[in-house]
């Protein structure tokens, strides 16, 4: 092999010390750049429509779509911490270190606080379908903001301390330059994945489970034709037959998110001590990022209010003035 072909192979070709590219046939990388650009792009846009939406029109300025709002900021961020995967298909990181260490920590904000969203959202859903009486005055606005800032909050304090020592010394962990390695020391990692993973998932699963029996206890009583017509009875059912529907389509969302996830965190307690190197973990992290651009399409297309929100964005009714009284439910 010649100097000059040695040297294509380096991110960094006048240092000897620079990390080797990962070398694949041409169409690979192109397939490769295709995909993940495409990704990124549907993600940035599906939750950039969410987020205008519930921002601009004052009718969607519910509990519920309070929290569709924060989950399509934290998946919008994802879209575009994608582009750095992107940058660094060939295995080389040009930004630096520091760069490197924030944008891990960046990365893990929004994906946690993407996380920490969902499971807001299952309360939020588990109380309407359990508790609907008592829904009204128990989930406010007031209340869910709270909730969400607390989530977000949490989110950069436990993220900045596990990879505090990674922001200090940025590239302490890199064996040649070019790389992009962050590490997370054995127990840190083990509290992380409780916190991130292990806990919202017990969670999730546990309202959701009561969710379903719920929904098929009231499916019972519905086919026996309960004969009871009391004003409370009747709203009873009215309100459990409107959220059967709910209930499935968060069944859909559950297996997606363990779908995406779950490979995710498999992989980074493989190695020793956690390590997480950008490179070596891309198609897990797609899959992450896939879960985001899927988001708005499980939790916004399934709503009447956001096809009619899409047709006054591009139609640039959304600029007159007056439009965010605009009755669109």
């Amino acid at each position: 092999m010649t100097a000059t072909s040695e040297e294509a192979e380096l991110c960094f070709p006048q240092l000897n010390s620079s990390c080797r590219k990962i070398m694949r046939p041409h169409s690979v990388s192109m397939l490769i750049y295709i995909t993940l650009s495409s990704i990124s792009v549907l993600t940035v846009v599906l939750n950039l429509l969410v987020i205008i939406s519930i921002s601009h029109f004052k009718k969607l300025h519910t509990p519920t779509n309070l929290l569709l709002l924060s989950l399509a900021v934290s998946d919008f961020f994802v879209g575009i911490f994608m582009v750095f995967q992107i940058f660094q298909i060939e295995g080389c990181w040009f930004l630096g270190d520091l760069m490197c260490s924030v944008y891990f920590v960046l990365d893990y904000i929004v994906t946690s606080a993407s996380i920490g969203t969902m499971v807001l959202i299952s309360i939020d859903r588990y109380v309407a379908i359990c508790y609907p009486l008592l829904y009204p005055t128990k989930v406010t606005q007031t209340r869910v903001k709270i909730c969400v800032s607390v989530c977000w909050v949490a989110c950069v304090l436990c993220h900045c301390l596990i990879l505090k020592d990674n922001v200090e010394q940025p590239g302490r962990y890199n064996t040649c330059l070019g790389e992009c390695v962050v590490v997370i020391e054995y127990y840190a990692g083990i509290a992380d994945v409780f916190i991130s993973f292990i806990g919202p998932v017990t969670v999730i699963v546990i309202l959701y489970v009561r969710i379903f029996v719920v929904a098929v206890s009231q499916a019972r009583a519905m086919r026996s034709h309960i004969k009871d017509v009391t004003l409370q009875g009747s709203i009873r059912i009215t309100v459990k037959k409107s959220e059967l529907k709910a209930a499935r389509t968060l069944g859909v969302v559950i297996v997606v998110f363990l779908l995406c996830i779950c490979p995710y965190f498999c992989v980074t307690l493989s190695g020793d001590d956690a390590t997480v190197s950008a490179s070596s973990v891309a198609f897990v992290l797609c899959l992450v990022f896939v879960n985001s651009c899927l988001n708005p399409l499980i939790y916004a297309f399934f709503y009447p209010w956001f096809r009619n929100c899409m047709k006054m964005i591009f139609t640039l009714e959304i600029v007159k003035p007056g439009s965010c009284e605009a009755n669109i439910l």
